[in-house]
């Protein structure tokens, strides 16, 4: 058998079967923050920037908080930043993926090395 290594994707769903954080959605918020704008991000991303804005309000809509602040005018335009909610809803996911990558990974170990 040749080498095999663990590969696994979590994400996070309401009640309702939608999906609300996921690695690409966490990435996106990330985005927005290191470019200062939903377009920025969205570029950076390679998506059009209708699919990230809607992708960020459907976060914050079942969240039922806001994770961007777009922010108007000014000499530069416009722009965005995340709110400490989005901050802090990143920390957890990014805590959540880490303790899951751990389990899948001793899990791989027991089924496959040992």
């Amino acid at each position: 058998m040749g080498k095999l290594v663990p590969k696994s994707n979590f994400w996070l769903e309401n009640e309702n079967g939608e999906v609300v954080l996921s690695p690409w959605r966490i990435t996106l918020l990330e985005k927005v923050s290191e470019t200062g704008s939903i377009s920025g991000a969205a570029r950076s991303m390679g998506v059009p920037y209708r699919l990230a804005w809607q992708r960020i309000r459907e976060m914050e809509d079942r969240l039922g908080v806001s994770l961007v602040v777009a922010h108007t005018g000014g000499s530069k335009g416009g722009g965005a930043s995340l709110t400490p909610e989005a901050e802090e809803v990143i920390d957890r996911f990014h805590r959540f993926l880490q303790g899951l990558e751990d389990v899948v990974e001793e899990h791989f170990r027991e089924s496959f090395l040992e």
